[in-house]
């Protein structure tokens, strides 16, 4: 079957965020590379990398076939904050993809014994918890620091028993982290259902149960969750602090992530009437802040 690629530049301090809202606007996948030594010609699958440190940064979005790239592109700009960048749409015909996408994705470490692992590879380390989980339909393979930041903060806070929600699940990632970690249950909201049908697939790979909703189908009922966790945006998390709060017990643990440093003290402030929380850990740019339900 053919497929799209999107080809655009965007300044090296907007290309994780840009690379992640692409995905988020539908593309299927998305390459990074040095824009100065990836010259003019838009060549699909170059090489992935998981912090590029370039001046320019070139993207290359694969898409399906009959995508609307010029809103894909708009709708990803808007949600990074920046002006929409001149592109190249380009129709391919089909090629071996798989091969492709496996040559761009490998294991990813996201703490000291987990691993983010594709399934077309073995886990670097004979004792690494590794989480199976390829890339895709949904945000999180664990190569983004505000992903890597939450899978930290699980692996050191969950002992073994608790319920966890995880509020804008992507892929699963998170909740399915915390189910092999030791939770005792995990329930995965999302506001695309394709997300959730993303989400229980990979926990099936796992081989644990994963419970996923939509957000306007959460009950009373679903609440007094000893761990939530949130890896969104600022903006978002700011809006959802009367909902999460209301969703955690008192003492219960919060992890918000997808914030830019910057940000943390206008999102700190938001959830300032329920929660005792700080700046817990932070990479790239990106923090977590994480504490405690009063």
């Amino acid at each position: 079957m053919p497929w799209l690629s999107i080809t655009l530049q965007t300044a090296g301090e907007h290309a994780e965020a840009l690379s992640d809202a692409l995905v988020e606007a539908g593309a299927l996948s998305v390459a990074l590379e040095d824009a100065a030594a990836a010259g003019a010609a838009p060549e699909p699958g170059t090489d992935w990398v998981a912090e590029p440190r370039w001046a320019r940064t070139r993207l290359v979005a694969l898409a399906q076939d009959g995508a609307d790239a010029a809103a894909l592109v708009a709708r990803a700009a808007a949600s990074c904050g920046i002006r929409t960048p001149d592109f190249e749409a380009v129709r391919l015909e089909d090629e071996d993809w798989v091969r492709r996408v496996q040559s761009q994705f490998g294991p990813i470490r996201a703490g000291e014994r987990l691993w983010v692992v594709p399934s077309w590879c073995d886990a670097p380390d004979p004792a690494a918890l590794a989480v199976r989980l390829d890339p895709g339909l949904a945000f999180g393979t664990g190569g983004h620091p505000s992903t890597r930041l939450v899978l930290q903060w699980l692996e050191r806070t969950v002992r073994g028993g608790e319920r966890l929600l995880d509020y804008g699940c992507g892929s699963g990632v998170l909740a399915i982290a915390a189910l092999l970690l030791g939770a005792r249950q995990a329930l995965a909201v999302d506001t695309d259902a394709r997300a959730l049908e993303v989400a229980q697939a990979n926990a099936r790979a796992n081989g644990v149960a994963l419970a996923a909703a939509a957000p306007e189908a959460l009950t009373p009922a679903d609440a007094g969750f000893d761990l939530v966790v949130a890896n969104i945006l600022a903006g978002t998390l700011i809006a959802l602090a009367p909902e999460l709060a209301a969703r955690t017990r008192p003492t219960g643990r919060l992890a918000l992530s997808g914030i830019l440093r910057a940000q943390a003290a206008e999102v700190i402030a938001a959830y300032a009437p329920h929660f005792d929380l700080a700046v817990h850990a932070d990479e790239d740019g990106w923090a977590l802040v994480a504490g405690v339900r009063r």
